[in-house]
């Protein structure tokens, strides 16, 4: 998770606090911390310091300082820094808390203990591990040493060769890391995520059982078992629990919302003794359960601590308001949260502009040409992003910015050509284009059973000094072990030389690398292929195979800047999950359509919530300009078009949020930063909602998004049932919905 900018240590506005006298702590006499400068929520939250405290901090609330601003009070008013306890989840966060704390007041705050779960949970096993059987000399392992663990005991374990297809070191770490973060059984996370190796579940039980013993014997710990024992020295060992309790007189907990259960359980069984503890967090930015964040912890944590006190930071130091009517509404609908109403006395009065795109293709070139007269307006490009879903959402933008020469960082996911199986394919375009591309070559020989590097390279040193390398790959002698691969891949060539259409290539090489494919990424080829199939759409779009290799080398090794940490101004597109604690000028979130946002994998409940905060997260990044786009129109995998509408958290948004710019974007050949009203805005502006009575059961209306349906049932409360021709059954308000009724 990164770090957020400063963007708090500006002076605040808002009602003065009052003052807090200066009192003389451990450190001697210690000047003021400025409390006047906070507004009244967070001082509130600063100045609370005994018994259980809950801060939803809203986005852009001044969270951050209100923790730094509250140790400083602590020391203040007599507390003693080693006696604070400063919980957080990277190292930075904490260190730069305690570093602007010491600003406020003076060196004492250097010796509040802070830092990361699991960095706390090392100091105190190293004190009282003794209680578990554990030395204070135990060595903590990382993520290489305990996949290599995982390797040796497969191959004792008679788990090794291909002939098992036993999953890998990687997916078996990933499978005994997840159910403990999940606190699931590792049984039920096998059959809920990686169902496709279900037939391994005896076996990856029995391994993680060798795999923890193998632990114990040597005097090791992985991360998880710092949680775990943490934990344990709390819940089992009543001398370690009273030695760590009445140590730390006060607890704070940063990001709350992002805790698995076993932090959880750990932050309770902390407070024992005197329940001095408080957590900051947003509900409505809690958006890594697949990592194990569990939501439900900050939503239980008044129950969990009966005498709780919650206070709400709904003050906005970073949007204008508009931005934040349109987030205040993206989670009004959600199901479980704790109501919040963000506000802002930053000026500015433009609202979120939506742009329904014709197809992915049309979409994208409205970003670029949009950032391209934002960049024509004065703002810089490291002051802009694009957002999306999922890392494959932005193969077309990431095309139209290569063409039009935009520099760009992608974070989150990979980039078109950096996935490993996404270049698998590519090489065989990149051959047909140019046979002498040897490291495309190398790459299609290594897929060979049976060869290594050292023959892939013979052979492709011998195809680049031929006259014709197609002609030198049929004549060339295969060893005995690997002539039935070398006979296929020859075949291949053959026939792809005679293909017309990159239509036809790509199908013909999908077919010869799907069993590879299978073999290379057994663990995980499910989640891989939508990858591929994302390549098929792109690749159908190409008349011209040149064309396609061109747009597709989007960062060439000998492109200036793009790698270069000291050129930051360059445009960020990223997911919505790696954009988290970031902030931008303007950020379009684009692929807002049905299907795709919330996933069309989202089921009702849990998942579907977490989607409407993933969006939440996503507009709460800008500060003056917000863009949502979505295609009207997606790609299948099995290349059919599917029309398709806008996604169902924008649907649901109440009227005068948003501004539509579709008609103005097509109509005018330049971008205007005034206010632009489409025609379906002018055409319902002045209508008034139609009364119920009007709408009988099969009367036909027209809606300016969803186009013509069919009224099917009205509800008390002025609803009604509409279904529609393109997108189904939408259950819409009349005084929100802008319907006409189409007259017979």
């Amino acid at each position: 998770m990164n770090f957020p900018p400063d963007h708090e240590s500006m002076p605040r506005p808002g009602p003065p606090a009052p003052a807090v006298s200066v009192s003389d702590g451990p450190g001697g006499h210690l000047t003021p911390v400025g409390l006047e400068e906070l507004n009244q929520a967070q001082y509130q939250a600063v100045t609370t310091v005994e018994g259980p405290v809950l801060v939803i901090a809203g986005a852009g609330s001044g969270k951050t300082r209100t923790l730094v601003y509250r140790v400083a009070h602590l020391l203040e008013q007599g507390v003693d820094p080693e006696r604070i306890l400063l919980l957080t989840f990277t190292r930075k966060a904490s260190q730069e808390m305690l570093f602007r704390a010491g600003r406020l007041l003076n060196d004492s705050c250097s010796r509040v203990v802070g830092g990361t779960f699991h960095g706390v949970a090392n100091m105190l096993l190293r004190r009282y591990g003794t209680y578990l059987g554990f030395g204070s000399s135990f060595t903590i392992i990382d993520r290489g040493d305990a996949e290599g663990i995982i390797n040796l005991l497969k191959s004792s374990l008679g788990f090794s060769g291909r002939e098992r297809q036993f999953p890998s070191k990687r997916v078996l770490i990933n499978i005994i890391s997840g159910a403990i973060n999940r606190s699931v059984e590792i049984e039920d996370l096998i059959f809920s995520q990686y169902v496709h190796l279900s037939e391994h579940s005896d076996d990856i039980l029995l391994l993680a059982r060798h795999y923890a013993q193998f632990k114990v014997n040597h005097g090791l710990m992985d991360y998880d078992d710092l949680l775990i024992n943490w934990k344990r020295l709390l819940a089992e060992v009543p001398e370690a629990r009273q030695g760590i309790c009445s140590r730390y007189s006060h607890i704070m907990v940063d990001e709350y919302q992002d805790t698995n259960q076993v932090q959880a359980e750990i932050v309770r069984l902390l407070a024992h003794g005197h329940q001095n503890v408080m957590v900051v967090g947003d509900d409505s930015q809690s958006i890594y359960s697949f990592r194990g964040a569990d939501f439900y912890n900050i939503m239980r944590f008044p129950k969990v601590f009966p005498e709780t006190k919650i206070i709400k930071l709904e003050e906005n130091y970073r949007s204008t308001q508009p931005i934040l009517s349109l987030t205040n509404d993206i989670i009004r609908n959600a199901v479980d949260k704790y109501t919040k109403t963000l506000f802002t006395r930053i000026e500015g009065d433009r609202r979120p502009r939506l742009f329904a795109a014709d197809n992915e293709r049309e979409e994208a070139r409205f970003v670029v040409r949009t950032i391209g007269e934002l960049q024509s307006a004065g703002v810089d490009l490291k002051e802009i992003a694009v957002l999306f879903r999922s890392g494959f959402h932005s193969y077309k933008l990431e095309m139209e910015l290569g063409s039009r020469g935009i520099e760009f960082e992608k974070r989150g996911g990979l980039k078109l050509t950096e996935a490993a199986h996404m270049k698998d394919m590519i090489a065989f375009f990149r051959i047909l284009v140019n046979p002498r591309d040897n490291l495309s070559w190398t790459r299609i020989f290594l897929h060979l059973d049976k060869v290594g590097p050292k023959t892939a390279q013979k052979i492709s040193d011998h195809l680049g000094q031929a006259p014709d390398p197609f002609v030198a790959l049929a004549r060339y002698p295969a060893g005995k072990s690997w002539q039935r691969g070398m006979t296929a891949l020859v075949d291949l060539m053959a026939a792809l030389v005679r293909d017309e259409t990159t239509a036809q290539i790509y199908e013909r090489v999908r077919a010869y690398y799907q069993p590879i494919f299978e073999r290379l990424f057994r663990d995980d080829y499910p989640k891989r292929e939508k990858d591929l199939d994302q390549l098929k759409g792109i690749v159908s779009e190409y008349d011209d195979l040149q064309a396609f290799v061109d747009d597709t080398t989007l960062d060439p090794p000998e492109s200036a800047g793009r790698n270069d940490p000291g050129d930051q101004n360059r445009l960020v597109i990223s997911t919505i999950h790696s954009s988290k604690g970031l902030e931008w000028d303007t950020v379009f979130v684009i692929g807002l359509a049905d299907g795709r946002f919330p996933h069309s994998a989202a089921q009702p409940g849990e998942q579907w919530e977490e989607e409407r905060r993933l969006l939440y997260v996503a507009a709460t990044r800008a500060r003056q300009r917000l863009y949502l786009s979505y295609p009207k129109e997606l790609m299948t995998p099995d290349r059919q078009f599917r029309r398709v509408g806008m996604s169902p958290f924008l649907a649901e948004l109440s009227p005068g949020l948003i501004e539509d710019v579709g008609l103005a974007v097509r109509t005018q050949p330049r971008y205007t930063h005034t206010p632009v009203s489409s025609d379906l805005d002018l055409e319902f502006k002045h209508k008034k909602p139609p009364r119920l009575e009007n709408l009988a059961l099969g009367c036909r209306v027209k809606h300016p998004f969803f186009g013509i349906g069919v009224v099917e049932k009205s509800h008390s409360g002025r609803s009604v049932d509409v279904a529609f021709e393109r997108h189904g059954l939408k259950t819409l308000h009349l005084d929100y919905a802008k319907l006409t009724v189409i007259e017979s």
